[in-house]
């Protein structure tokens, strides 16, 4: 399948600091593809290098087969762009918005009311055009800023944390709205920090302050990245637990997991000697199973390995 997005050995740098080191990634046309890690890892910084709003220190960047640095005006329609705060005009109207948008894309007059009626439907947000924005759930305003950064039809889209500070429902709306953009084959570029919202992309980056430390689909990441086993533990001292298990020899790490505790453990571990371990050492365990490994596992092992190549480069 064809490439979208291109993107050989980029780097940005500010002064001494560097936000993106050597990168490099492909997103086919019509994929969704998440850049997935904590905040300040440098999402919004590739992001805005492929937008063209940041040139970037060194590196290639091509969309479509156009320069990201040199060709950003004919990208300009090419391209929608969903930002964290979600761009909107507060004090004006949900129709007031879609005009305004429909203005700065310079979309013919005789074909914005079409394309209004589009996106109402779309974001579910018909019988409210005459209310202000600043009254909307976080929800509403959520799909009405991604109606607004689609309303040109671009080929791709761009978005940058487009689910934070709204409720669950909200972010399952969303993204099955995303699917049906994808399905038409429009491309998606998605940026996130919740684990769960990864597993809807077709490949994800795991982005890790400024390094891509994996590249590849949810499933093979969660099939093939770790070395060893996952253990689900749920004791009734989660810190010290987790402070005994490091220094268990077939312990490789161990980290806080919902309620309990995930420990990479050695291939075929007795969990009946690791159990007791626990207990001999006053802790009270509830449960104890191998389960299979998430994408949190991933990111987490991904993370211990590339600090521990880190220290050794210290040393």
């Amino acid at each position: 399948m064809e490439n979208a997005i291109e993107i050989r050995n980029l780097t940005k740098t500010f002064d001494q600091f560097v936000a993106v080191d050597n990168i490099s990634f492909d997103v086919k046309k019509g994929e969704v593809f998440g850049f997935l890690g904590p905040n300040g890892s440098g999402k919004t910084t590739v992001i805005r290098m492929i937008l063209g709003l940041l040139s970037p220190t060194s590196g290639v960047g091509k969309v479509l087969g156009y320069d990201v640095s040199r060709d950003n005006e004919k990208l300009r329609n090419k391209i929608g762009y969903m930002s964290q705060k979600f761009s909107l005009y507060e004090e004006l109207t949900v129709d007031e918005n879609l005009d305004f948008y429909a203005g700065v894309y310079c979309i013919p007059p005789e074909k914005i009311k079409e394309k209004k009626k589009e996106i109402l439907e779309m974001a579910d947000l018909v019988g409210k055009e005459d209310l202000i924005v600043s009254n909307l759930s976080g929800g509403w305003k959520q799909r009405l800023a991604l109606g607004c950064s689609i309303i040109h039809d671009p080929e791709i889209l761009l978005l940058d944390e487009p689910t934070g500070g709204v409720d669950p429902i909200a972010r399952r709306h969303f993204w099955d709205i995303i699917y049906n953009l994808s399905k038409k084959g429009v491309t998606v570029l998605v940026t996130t920090h919740y684990m769960d919202e990864a597993e809807h992309c077709n490949s994800i980056g795991f982005l890790y302050y400024g390094n891509i430390l994996y590249l590849d689909t949810p499933q093979n990441m969660k099939e093939e990245v770790i070395e060893g086993d996952i253990i689900e533990i749920k004791a009734n001292n989660i810190l010290k637990s987790i402070e005994l298990l490091k220094k268990n020899d077939k312990v490789s790490d161990a980290s806080v997991y919902g309620a309990g505790i995930h420990a990479m453990v050695q291939p075929n571990i007795n969990l009946n000697e690791l159990k007791y371990y626990l207990i001999e050492n006053n802790v009270e365990v509830y449960s104890l199973k191998k389960v299979k490994s998430s994408l949190e596992d991933v990111f987490v092992f991904l993370v211990e390995n590339e600090k521990r190549k880190q220290n050794k480069k210290l040393e």
